[in-house]
């Protein structure tokens, strides 16, 4: 498969992961506010997997009205625990105190993938993968951390499965490529459809 498809995203995981999959695309950042937009449902009492979906539409709507008769690809990854959302950390601080939060727990890790084509979702879809971590001392948790560099830290989450992030877990419930970000069976399923 070589279809092209404009990926709404500056996420360099989900780029790899459409690339390894012989899909090509084109990188063109939404840059949308995400935390306003996450305010916004989370004022509407909207659910994790809601905003997950609101936010990859939004990114693959904003591209797709700008590119005209192109596929565009938006994603967004958020954690649930227990109906908590847990954003992207904005400082090391955050970073701690989340990773202090998913400890010794089981959450959802959803992730929303939406195809938009002259500004109007045309597909979408949403998994969950269940990781449970594991009951990790402050000093583990610390020594982690201090692995991580900013850059993947601010972009990626407290935690990147292709990388350190998988020692952190006992258990890992779901597809890989998923929890990096990009359920890409179902997006070359959807891809394949329109041949």
């Amino acid at each position: 498969m070589t279809d092209k498809i404009i990926l709404a995203s500056k996420s360099g995981v989900r780029k790899k992961i459409l690339e390894n999959n012989d899909i090509v695309c084109e990188v063109i950042p939404a840059n949308i506010d995400e935390d306003q937009v996450k305010e916004a449902l989370l004022t509407e009492k909207a659910s994790p997997s809601i905003i997950s979906k609101n936010l990859a539409e939004l990114k693959a709507n904003k591209i797709s009205q700008k590119k005209l008769d192109h596929l565009v690809l938006g994603a967004d990854s958020v954690i649930d625990l227990n109906g908590e959302l847990i954003s992207k950390p904005k400082s090391r601080g955050e970073a701690l105190d989340i990773l202090k939060k998913l400890n010794g727990k089981k959450h959802q890790l959803i992730s929303s993938v939406c195809i938009s084509k002259n500004g109007s979702m045309i597909w979408h879809y949403t998994e969950d993968s269940n990781l449970t971590m594991k009951e990790l001392n402050l000093d583990e948790i610390k020594s982690y951390l201090s692995k991580i560099k900013d850059k993947e830290l601010y972009a990626y989450g407290v935690y990147q499965i292709e990388a350190d992030g998988r020692s952190l877990f006992s258990k890992i419930e779901g597809d890989e490529n998923t929890i990096m970000g990009l359920p890409v069976k179902k997006i070359m399923e959807y891809l394949n459809t329109l041949k």
